[in-house]
């Protein structure tokens, strides 16, 4: 592991009115890694994830991301920093060719007010940029199909793809294996462990069989705060975990 984590949180927590949904979560982020955030529905887990996003703010604690204190910052400042998420629910432009996703992603990211006589469709960078992101997602070969008719799989690897199109160096992930088969899975956990190697990956997932596949750290969380985090196998062989998530009895 690094010395200097690339995004962490100290004593992350956050209220709504007396409902306490994070509570003193403390995490790092490395690039090479995917850290996976497991736990029951209402744990927190995506309430974590925006609070890192900087979707919300936190009730308390401290974000740091590329060595500065990020606790402060806007979403938007955040993505510019490097930060890219994906959500639980497709937030594709579902009438717009897959390249269009792309290139508009691209687009909002690599924003040149200079370039005012360059019409926004022909502008190569953001096009090259498009192409790019669309291959390395696996998507090459339906570039003009209308985003509207991918499978539900390539839907959730253009999300991807729009993502990575903002260069990002973090990557949060909101269950991107909700709703798919086991070939698209397969495909996407591929995806996944291909991304890690330039990125820092928080994952969020469900399906526990890919999560301990292809995880680096796992943290468990129960009523949003963190009941272990560590390795898969020590995470599996918990006794807390296996009580409170894993359903066993210790």
């Amino acid at each position: 592991m690094n010395a200097h984590p690339i995004m962490s949180c100290k004593q992350l927590s956050r209220h709504f009115g007396g409902l306490v949904a994070v509570k003193d979560v403390s995490l790092m982020l490395e690039r090479g890694t995917i850290h996976s955030v497991i736990g029951t529905n209402g744990a927190g887990k995506s309430t974590l994830i925006n609070l890192l996003s900087g979707e919300l703010k936190p009730s308390s604690g401290q974000i740091n991301l590329l060595g500065q204190d990020a606790s402060n910052w806007s979403q938007a400042r955040r993505a510019r920093a490097g930060l890219g998420r994906s959500y639980q629910r497709n937030t594709i432009y579902p009438e717009f060719s897959v390249l269009e996703n792309c290139r508009l992603s691209a687009q909002a990211h690599a924003q040149r007010a200079w370039a005012i006589w360059i019409h926004a469709q022909r502008d190569s960078h953001t096009l090259d940029t498009a192409r790019r992101v669309a291959r390395l997602v696996g998507l090459d070969s339906v570039l003009d199909r209308p985003a509207g008719f991918l499978s539900h799989g390539q839907k959730r690897q253009l999300e991807i793809a729009m993502c990575l199109a903002i260069s990002p160096q973090i990557l949060l992930l909101d269950e991107p294996l909700a709703g798919m088969g086991a070939e698209e899975s397969e495909r996407m956990l591929g995806l996944l462990i291909a991304l890690k190697r330039e990125h820092a990956i928080l994952l969020v997932e469900h399906d526990m069989d890919a999560v301990f596949k292809i995880s680096d750290l796992i943290t468990v969380m129960v009523n949003g705060s963190v009941i272990a985090s560590g390795p898969p196998e020590e995470v599996r062989n918990n006794p807390l975990v296996r009580t409170a998530y894993l359903g066993e009895h210790a």
